[in-house]
C-alpha cells in the first residue's frame, strides 16, 4: 500500500487499456436499487438500443453492498454487471463511501454530525456523515477493499469512482472533532506561540495560553479570517486523505483501472483544495456538469481538468433536473461544447426518474411510469454522432498556451464569515466571478486555457499566466510566478492580488506582497469612481468597473492611464524582470476590462486566436477540421472562404456555415 504522502495518480501512458484516443463514451447514471429485475432488463434494452456504451452505478448505495456491518452481498450487482457487459456497456463503478448506512451511525455515533451549537444531527440527508471519525475511516476502507477485490477482474469495469460529491459534506463540532483539529494545528504550527502569531490573537484579546484553549472556528457565524481559513484547510485535508486512502486501495487491487470520480470541490458547505492535490487521487478530471451558461459551465469543467493529460469526463451530465423536464437540443449542444473542451465521457443524470426520496421531482431520461422520453432519443443521437466523431481526432488532447490561476485559499479567505470582517466590504465582486471574468475573453477568442494552482503545477508549458484577484499569496505561488517571469514568461495580475500571506494576514511589505519587485511598483491606496476608462494600443476602452488601485511605479512602465480620474493614475503597467514581463491591471478582473487587455496580451506574446465566430458560437480546429457549436437560441452564420462539407450530415456549405439554434457541426 502506498504511503499517503507518496500517493500519486498513475500516468495514462503506462496504462494502454485506459480510455484513450479515438474513444468516446455516452451513457447514463443508473441506480438499480430502485428497479425490479424485470425493469433492469428493460432498462438495459433501452440503453442498448440508444447506443449507450457506458453507465455509472454504485454511487449512494453502500448498504446495497453491505446491508449489515461486515456482511457483504454482491449477487444482485453481479447479475447487473454481467448483463451490462453482455450488452456492450462499460461500467464506472463507484465506491459509495457517502452516505454512510444507518447501521454505521447506530454502531458508531461518532459518525453523526454535531452542529455548531452542540446538537447531534441525525443522518436525515445525503452526506451527513463525519468523514473524520476513525470508525468511519476504518469501515469505509473495509467496504472499499471488499468492493474492489470482488470486481477487480470484471470485464465490464472501465473505471472506479470515489465518494460521490465528497466536497458537499458537513463540518462537525463534536469534542472529538475539536481534538482532531487541535492535532492538525499542532502538526502545522508546532507551538502555541506560532499558532498565536499565525492567528493574530493579540487582536481583541484572543490570546491562547495552550492548545486546550482552541475552539473550532465557526463556519456559520462571526470570527477572524485567519481561523476561518485554517478551518477550511483542515476539512480539506480530511477530505483529501479519504480520497488518497481510496486511491491506494484501487492501486493495490485494480491497478489497471483508472479513477474517474464525481468530486465537488467548490461545494458551498465544505469544499476542498482540489487543484493543489488532485494528482494524488485523480486519473481523469470528472464532475457533475449542470451549466447555467456556456462560459461558467466551461470554466467549471476546465477546473476539474487542471493540468491533467487525460480528457474530461462528465460523470453527471445535464438532461433534466429538479423541477426541470429538459429542453430539446440543449443536452446535445452542451455535449458538443464539452467535446470542444476535451471531454471524453458524457453520462446523463439520471436514467430513471425517481419515485421517492429527495430527488423525486428530478426528471431523468425515463419517465416515472417507465416510459422512455424524447431525452433517450437525444442522448442516442449524441451516442451515434460521437461514434462517428471518434474517427476524427476526438477526444481532443489540448495543449493550452494560457493558464488562469485559481487558489482555494484565495477563494476561502476573500469571503470569510461575517458580519464584522471588513474583508467582506473590501473584496468584491466575488473571487470566483473574477477568475471566471479572466477566463471569459480567452474562451470567447476560441482559445484553450488551463485552470491551475500556480504554486502546485508546472508553469513552463504556458506562454501566458493570468493571476486574477489572487488575494492570498503564499510563498510557493510567489516563487512560481517569480521564476516563470524571470525565465521568460509573461504574467498578468489584477487588482486585489497578493494582499495577504498564507495565514490570511496583510503583508507589512510593499504590495503586491512578495512580488512588488517583479511587477516594479507598490500600491496601497484604492478609490471608487465613475465607470473607468483608459486607452490601450490606440483604442479607447470603456469599462463597467468603478474601483481602482493607485500604482506607484518604480521600474514598471505605464502602458495605459485612467482617463476620467484625477491625476490619471496607471491603469496597466508592465515590468521587465529577468527574461520575461509582469503586467498589472489596476482594476478588478471584469470582462469589460479583461477583454481588451487579453487581446493586447495575446499580440504581445504571439498567441494566435482561434477561428472567428459570431457571439455565442464557439469553435476549435481538430486535425484540420473545425468544430462549431451554436450555444444560442438563434440561427447563426459563420462566414467561410470556400465550400466546406459537414461530416455529420454531408451538407456542403458555400460562403457561410449555417447553424440552427443549439446546433453543432464538424466541417472539413
Amino acid at each position: 500500500m502506498l504511503a499517503l504522502g507518496q500517493a500519486k495518480a498513475q500516468a495514462p501512458s503506462a496504462h494502454p487499456n485506459w480510455p484513450g484516443p479515438g474513444q468516446l463514451f455516452v451513457g447514463t447514471c443508473y441506480q438499480p436499487v430502485d428497479r425490479s429485475p424485470e425493469e433492469v432488463d428493460r432498462d438495459i434494452q433501452v440503453m442498448h438500443r440508444a447506443g449507450f456504451n457506458v453507465v455509472r452505478i454504485g454511487d449512494l448505495s453502500w448498504d446495497s453492498f453491505e446491508p449489515e456491518q461486515g456482511k457483504f452481498t454482491f449477487d444482485r450487482f453481479d447479475t447487473i454487471m454481467d448483463k451490462m457487459h453482455a450488452a456492450g456497456i462499460r461500467v464506472i463503478l463507484d465506491i459509495p463511501g457517502l452516505p454512510a448506512p444507518i447501521w454505521l451511525h447506530r454502531a458508531h455515533p461518532g459518525v453523526d454530525i454535531v452542529a455548531q451549537n452542540g446538537t447531534r444531527l441525525p443522518p436525515a440527508e445525503r452526506y451527513m456523515d463525519n468523514i473524520s471519525d476513525p470508525d468511519y475511516v476504518r469501515e469505509v476502507g473495509i467496504m472499499a477493499e471488499a468492493l474492489t477485490s470482488h470486481y477487480a477482474h470484471h470485464p465490464a469495469v472501465i473505471a472506479i469512482g470515489y465518494d460521490n460529491e465528497i466536497g458537499n459534506g458537513f463540518m462537525s463540532y463534536s469534542e472529538a472533532d475539536r481534538q482532531r483539529f487541535i492535532a492538525w494545528l499542532k502538526k502545522k504550527y508546532g507551538t502555541i506561540a506560532e499558532l498565536n502569531k499565525a492567528w493574530a490573537t493579540q487582536r481583541w484579546s484572543r490570546r491562547l495560553n495552550s492548545f486546550d484553549d482552541v475552539d473550532l472556528p465557526l463556519a456559520d457565524g462571526p470570527g477572524p479570517s485567519e481561523r476561518y481559513l485554517d478551518l477550511h484547510r483542515y476539512w480539506s485535508d480530511v477530505t483529501v486523505e479519504r480520497l488518497k486512502e481510496l486511491d491506494a486501495i484501487r492501486q493495490r487491487n485494480m491497478p489497471e483501472v483508472p479513477s474517474i470520480s464525481n468530486l465537488w470541490d467548490t461545494a458551498g458547505r465544505r469544499g476542498f483544495d482540489y487543484l493543489s492535490t488532485y494528482k494524488g487521487y485523480v486519473s481523469y478530471g470528472a464532475e457533475g456538469f449542470y451549466p447555467g451558461d456556456p462560459i461558467s459551465g466551461s470554466f467549471g469543467a476546465l477546473m476539474t481538468k487542471g493540468a491533467l493529460e487525460t480528457p474530461i469526463w462528465f460523470n453527471e451530465f445535464t438532461a433534466g433536473g429538479g423541477g426541470y423536464y429538459g429542453t430539446p437540443g440543449r443536452s446535445r449542444m452542451y455535449a458538443y461544447l464539452g467535446l470542444m473542451m476535451g471531454a471524453q465521457g458524457i453520462i446523463a443524470w439520471t436514467f430513471n426518474s425517481h419515485l421517492g426520496g429527495e430527488e423525486q421531482a428530478l426528471f431523468g431520461l425515463v419517465d416515472h411510469d417507465g416510459t422512455p422520453s424524447w431525452k433517450v432519443d437525444e442522448f442516442g443521437r449524441i451516442a451515434s454522432e460521437f461514434k462517428l466523431l471518434s474517427k476524427f481526432g476526438f477526444p481532443r488532447y489540448t495543449h493550452p498556451s494560457v493558464a488562469i490561476a485559481y487558489s482555494f485559499d484565495s477563494f476561502i479567505d476573500s469571503h470569510p464569515n461575517g458580519p464584522s470582517n471588513t474583508t467582506l466590504q473590501y473584496f468584491k465582486p466575488s473571487y470566483t466571478d473574477q477568475v471566471q471574468a479572466a477566463f471569459e475573453p480567452f474562451f470567447r477568442s476560441n482559445l484553450d486555457t488551463a485552470i491551475i494552482n500556480v504554486g502546485h503545477d508546472d508553469l513552463s508549458p504556458y506562454k501566458l499566466v493570468v493571476v486574477p484577484a489572487d488575494y492570498v499569496m503564499d510563498q510557493s505561488s510567489a516563487d512560481a510566478i517569480r521564476n516563470f517571469v524571470r525565465d521568460g514568461g509573461t504574467v498578468l495580475m489584477t487588482a486585489l492580488s497578493a494582499k495577504v500571506d498564507e495565514h490570511g494576514q496583510w503583508f507589512d511589505t510593499p504590495l503586491p506582497g512578495r512580488l512588488s519587485d517583479v511587477f516594479g511598483f507598490k500600491t496601497n491606496a484604492f478609490y471608487d469612481s465613475a465607470a473607468l476608462s483608459f486607452e490601450l494600443g490606440g483604442k479607447s476602452i470603456e469599462t463597467d468597473v468603478h474601483r481602482y488601485e493607485v500604482l506607484e511605479p518604480s521600474t514598471a512602465q505605464v502602458l495605459a492611464r485612467f482617463s476620467k480620474v484625477a491625476d490619471h493614475p496607471p491603469a496597466l503597467t508592465v515590468n521587465t524582470f529577468g527574461k520575461g514581463k509582469a503586467l498589472y491591471l489596476a482594476t478588478e478582473s471584469n470582462p469589460s476590462a479583461m477583454g481588451p487587455v487579453s487581446s493586447y496580451l495575446l499580440q504581445l506574446v504571439g498567441i494566435q486566436v482561434g477561428p472567428p465566430t459570431p457571439d455565442g458560437v464557439y469553435a476549435r480546429v481538430v486535425e484540420g477540421r473545425t468544430l462549431y457549436v451554436n450555444t444560442t437560441q438563434e440561427q447563426k452564420k459563420v462566414p467561410i472562404h470556400a465550400g466546406k462539407r459537414s461530416l455529420l450530415t454531408g451538407q456542403v456549405y458555400t460562403g457561410a456555415v449555417t447553424l440552427a439554434p443549439l446546433a453543432a457541426d464538424l466541417i472539413e
